[in-house]
């Protein structure tokens, strides 16, 4: 009688213990990918998060510069309106020979050099584009020279003109109707300060622009 032989098999409880690892092992690698999805969830809510709360700060910080440069846009026409009105009308009468009055010349302003810089630290520089930046750097040097102008310009005013104030008006002109030459800084005081009202305007409106433009994009 002939007898078959078996091959190497696994005895039922060989194969209920590699049904059980296999059980386990599935179990695990499911748990893995459930950690592994919930870790990256986490992490791209916790991106996302942050990324809208950027884009909210960078929308209220556009916003913010928006409106200021608006409302002094405005105002900056009518300034230099008046301040191109002064120094045509002088330079009329000058070259007239009517030898019009001379009167101090006085600059006051309100702009502070860590207002642009306060803007940057509070999250300009990483949030704004490079467009951006560099025309408000372009405004910012428009203004610091600006003002480095008027104090000169106000600096010679308080020295020539202001101690001479009760002379009479020939003391400023000669006679042939002219200004005497350390007294030609009045006019060009006048003229320089209509330039600056009309620098910063440019400026102004060029940085307007570019931040509507930037803002529109984000939206």
């Amino acid at each position: 009688m002939l007898s078959i032989a078996r091959g190497p098999g696994l005895t039922m409880s060989e194969k209920t213990k590699e049904r059980s690892h296999l059980s386990r092992l599935g179990r695990w690698a499911a748990e893995l990918v459930l950690v592994f999805v919930g870790v990256y969830a986490a992490f791209w809510l916790n991106n996302y998060q942050q990324r809208r709360a950027e884009a909210q700060r960078h929308d209220q910080i556009l916003a913010s510069v928006e409106q200021e440069f608006l409302r002094g846009i405005e105002s900056g026409k009518i300034t230099g309106a008046k301040q191109e009105r002064q120094a045509a009308e002088f330079r009329r009468a000058l070259d007239a020979g009517e030898m019009p009055p001379l009167r101090p010349f006085v600059f006051t302003t309100d702009y502070s050099p860590g207002d642009i810089a306060t803007l940057l630290q509070s999250g300009g520089v990483e949030l704004l584009e490079v467009e951006t930046l560099m025309t408000l750097r372009q405004l910012e040097s428009v203004i610091r020279w600006g003002l480095s102008d008027m104090q000169r310009y106000q600096k010679l005013s308080d020295e020539l003109i202001v101690p001479n104030l009760d002379q009479d008006i020939s003391f400023f002109y000669d006679p042939a109707k002219k200004l005497r030459k350390r007294f030609e800084i009045y006019p060009q005081a006048l003229e320089a300060t209509a330039r600056f009202a009309h620098d910063l305007d440019r400026t102004k409106t060029e940085l307007l622009k570019q931040i509507q433009a930037e803002r529109q994009r984000e939206h």
